[in-house]
């Protein structure tokens, strides 16, 4: 795909969401940090329909940590795997009290050194609570990059990379967001919505859906 393609994708993808934003309820980086991690194998519904019982009981590492393991898979036992969620969020918030004074870090090192944070984690907290320009490459971003010929790699990390480099600089900061919602939505795994998608003249698909 070549750079005018690419240009026109997210000059539409913008001009048909001007601002888009995580559907992850949160109200500060700490609560996205948290609604991150619980992301892992869980919708988003899911993630807040926990997260709204969990952050009024408890919205600082200190009041999480106060809870203990049981009292934080009491608020997230819907969700997969929330024994290891449980776990991982009361030593990641043990670890903002002694290593960074109760806040987030801005940085992604710091970041992935906390338990439960991998990259993905990460770069959606860089991106979304501190407007850094990365890119959280999930299922439905690479599924997206890949088939419509964006940025293809054959893991999530090439992708991560391309989207880096090829991706307008003006559409950076926002990419990531539109991408995922595209791929949620619209560009979806069974069956994509080819018939009402904004982008699908300039999709490189070769398989794209009639109806």
């Amino acid at each position: 795909m070549n750079r005018e393609k690419r240009s026109e994708i997210f000059r539409r993808l913008q001009a048909a969401n001007p601002s888009p934003t995580t559907e992850l309820e949160y109200r500060n980086a700490f609560e996205l940090l948290i609604a991150v991690i619980l992301s892992a194998q869980s919708t988003d519904v899911g993630v807040n329909r926990a997260t709204r019982g969990l952050f009024a009981e408890a919205r600082t590492p200190a009041g999480i940590l106060a809870l203990g393991e049981e009292g934080v898979r009491r608020h997230i036992r819907t969700l997969g795997l929330f024994n290891a969620k449980a776990k991982n969020i009361i030593a990641t918030c043990r670890l903002l009290l002694e290593r960074h004074g109760g806040e987030v870090p801005a940085e992604r090192a710091a970041l992935e050194s906390l338990p439960g944070v991998g990259r993905k984690t990460a770069n959606v907290v860089l991106n979304t609570a501190f407007g850094q320009a990365t890119m959280a490459v999930d299922t439905h971003i690479f599924r997206v990059s890949n088939r419509t010929g964006i940025a293809k790699g054959k893991t999530v990390l090439e992708v991560e990379k391309r989207l880096l480099r090829v991706v307008p600089g003006t559409y950076l900061q926002d990419a990531h967001h539109w991408l995922i919602l595209h791929g949620r939505y619209v560009c979806k795994a069974r069956r994509p919505a080819c018939s009402a998608c904004i982008i699908a003249d300039l999709c490189e698909y070769r398989h794209k859906s009639t109806d």
